[in-house]
């Protein structure tokens, strides 16, 4: 195998590593930072992709989130795979719990309903036996579509901006040196000319 260990890690390592990574927990964070500054694009498309990602991951339509976010950030200019990075980043079984319970509470503020209200309770599996759309639509998917308009606004403009000026600062200074190498590598090549 090509990336196998030559000393297999034992089964302790293992589980240590599971709760608590070598590398630590903000690993994967560092990585989606690196991989959407180093992407080659105009800093608002990167940054208008990858808030498309992150504002789709709000609503309820799990199945369909890189697709939304697919045609939304081609409507504003973005770039595809920042937005694919966008849901992988904020859409992931980790946020989902979180993400619903802020939209279903902030839908049942909007319409005026009480969200704790166990008179109008739902039976789920009962709803998708049998494919009663309106009703899964009037008890859980309105309240979470439209609680998920503030919160997919407010963090779509802080996210934009936050990347758009990361995105922009790394772009200027990476320009920056490579242009300094390549003055280097003139001044070295002009200084080892051979003369006549």
């Amino acid at each position: 195998m090509l990336f196998r260990r030559r000393k297999p890690q034992k089964f302790a390592d293992k589980l240590r590593d599971m709760v608590w990574p070598r590398k630590g927990f903000t690993r994967p964070i560092r990585y989606f930072q690196r991989r959407i500054v180093r992407l080659t694009a105009s800093p608002h498309a990167i940054a208008a992709g990858f808030t498309a990602g992150i504002i789709v991951s709000w609503t309820p339509v799990i199945g369909v989130h890189i697709v939304i976010a697919f045609v939304l950030a081609y409507l504003v200019g973005g770039n595809l795979l920042a937005a694919t990075l966008g849901c992988l980043a904020a859409g992931n079984p980790f946020t989902y719990p979180f993400i619903w319970a802020i939209t279903w509470e902030i839908g049942h503020l909007i319409l005026g309903r009480e969200s704790g209200d166990q008179s109008g309770s739902i039976d789920l599996p009962a709803l998708f036996h049998n494919l009663d759309i309106w009703q899964l639509w009037g008890g859980v998917l309105e309240p979470m579509l439209l609680g998920a308009i503030p919160p997919a606004i407010l963090s779509g403009l802080i996210v934009y901006s936050i990347t758009f000026y990361g995105v922009r600062g790394f772009q200027r200074r990476r320009k920056a040196r490579l242009m300094e190498r390549a003055r280097e590598r003139m001044a070295f090549a002009a200084q080892n000319a051979p003369t006549v």
